[in-house]
């Protein structure tokens, strides 16, 4: 067995598709199956199920990808190691990160990180929280900046930046016509509105209405800042998302307001796995964020 046998499984693992796999690796899809083909007759064993429409690991391939991440970490470090003693702080940093400030946060901490280790490169992802605590358990990040609520089990957070929640309309919104620059939650009620498209997020939602004794009317679930933007602009509905929103939006174009009684906060984490050894590389960010705030 090849490292490259283990790349190959890996990329496999988390596209499960052979072609965007293939694409991923610069390599051609006849090559790469017949790799994880060879793989498994080595092992004795099948890593993956497949059928013409669906894929999925097997008990052993679940097994299998869990050494092979750590494998692949050993082998990486060992080679940041030795070029350590030369050049400095090697390695690449795997990070994943939701909407909202976090692109801001991250990019300020690189910015600043890389002044005193310029050698270290990064790797981005985006997603939403219910996507990425997943990314962390698998081991597919070092760390990453999400929001709360989130399933904590086997996780590690630091508390880095919190922002109120605002109602985004069309300026010819009636709520829109009111003076004050928030608007009270229970004047949202009566109409449509578009949230972030994760169930805990609902659930979270609802129990702000609830304070009020009124329910949310949901009419769309988005999963992007620019979604909920263009479909407010077609008087869709009213956004509910980060008051950062506003980054992205022509402020002649929309109306926001912060929301009050109650006022919502949505609170950011950096987050990574709590039994993952982390890269150097990872460690030294992980300190330099935490001695920043």
């Amino acid at each position: 067995m090849e490292l490259r046998h283990i790349r190959y499984f890996l990329a496999v693992a988390e596209e499960m598709n052979f072609t965007k796999a293939a694409e991923k690796l610069c390599i051609a899809q006849p090559p790469l199956s017949r790799q994880i083909q060879d793989l498994e007759r080595e092992l004795g064993t099948r890593l993956f199920t497949r059928s013409p429409h669906h894929m999925e690991l097997t008990e052993a391939g679940e097994i299998f990808r869990q050494y092979g991440t750590r494998i692949l970490e050993l082998s990486e470090r060992s080679v940041e190691d030795i070029k350590e003693m030369d050049n400095g702080l090697q390695g690449t940093i795997y990070f994943s990160n939701v909407e909202g400030h976090a692109p801001a946060l991250l990019a300020k901490w690189i910015a600043e990180f890389q002044k005193e280790y310029p050698n270290v490169k990064y790797n981005l992802w985006n997603g939403n929280t219910d996507d990425i605590i997943t990314r962390i358990k698998k081991g597919l990040c070092d760390l990453a900046i999400i929001m709360t609520p989130f399933d904590s089990e086997g996780i590690d957070t630091c508390f880095v930046y919190e922002e109120p929640w605002v109602a985004i309309m069309p300026l010819d919104h009636p709520l829109a016509a009111e003076e004050c620059e928030c608007v009270d939650l229970e004047k949202l009620a009566p109409y449509d509105l578009l949230i972030p498209s994760r169930h805990s997020r609902l659930h979270e939602i609802e129990e702000w209405f609830a304070v009020s004794g009124t329910k949310p009317k949901v009419r769309c679930y988005i999963a992007n800042t620019l979604s909920a933007y263009e479909l407010t602009r077609q008087k869709i509905g009213i956004a509910i998302y980060p008051a950062s929103a506003s980054d992205i939006i022509a402020k002649d174009s929309l109306c926001i307001k912060a929301i009050r009684n109650p006022q919502v906060m949505a609170k950011y984490v950096l987050a990574w796995n709590q039994e993952r050894p982390m890269s150097k590389a990872a460690e030294k960010f992980l300190t330099f964020v935490k001695e920043s705030r």
